[in-house]
């Protein structure tokens, strides 16, 4: 057994690398703004969490935040359609399951698609205000909200009682964190178009 002594100085040691951890994110000029800017999301800490590996990349610019949070949205999308294309491949699925499946797969699919396109709309916005810019706003932030209702639509196919298991239970928790990350993205996106509309 440790002597008091040493569990002492243990937990001074452990308390000083968690007030250092604190201190540095909380002097980190983007960590700052990356919480600030989430804090107009609707799910704060997913946003927080998923975007703050990415902080030096995008320091304090609001665009490059959007840029990220659409990325990330993206990449989310897609391992859940990977996910969601394996499922189709497994014997002994019900009929149902199989056709919620596949369902979930054409809407997943749609869903990576749109928020492609809004990463390359983006991309194309330029630097420019007035008409061009609310243009391709616009059209950023109609495909990221389409991409939102592919998300639910999908997660609305395993609804009910016939359909219960690990594979409902594995979409919809795959689907709730596509949701989360691309609701974020659409609230950052919208942050983005008043500020510079």
């Amino acid at each position: 057994m440790a002597s008091p002594t040493t569990l002492t100085i243990f937990s001074l040691i452990i308390l000083s690398l968690v007030y250092a951890s604190a201190s540095a994110s909380a002097t980190n000029p983007a960590g700052s703004f990356i919480r600030s800017s989430c804090k107009a999301t609707t799910y704060p800490a997913v946003c927080e969490k998923s975007l703050s590996t990415y902080a030096s990349s995008i320091n304090k610019s609001p665009r490059q935040l959007v840029m990220t949070a659409l990325t990330v949205s993206v990449h989310t999308a897609e391992s859940t359609k990977s996910f969601v294309a394996k499922l189709t491949k497994f014997r002994g699925l019900k009929p149902r399951e199989r056709s919620a499946i596949k369902d979930c797969l054409e809407e997943i699919s749609d869903s990576v698609d749109r928020l492609s396109k809004s990463v390359k709309e983006l991309k194309n916005l330029g630097r420019g205000k007035g008409p061009e810019f609310t243009w391709h706003m616009s059209n950023l932030q109609t495909w990221v909200s389409a991409a939102l209702t592919d998300d639910s639509t999908c997660s609305d196919g395993f609804s009910g009682r016939a359909l219960n298991g690990r594979i409902k239970n594995s979409i919809r928790t795959r689907m709730t964190n596509v949701a989360q990350v691309t609701s974020n993205a659409l609230a950052l996106c919208n942050k983005f178009a008043d500020k510079y509309n």
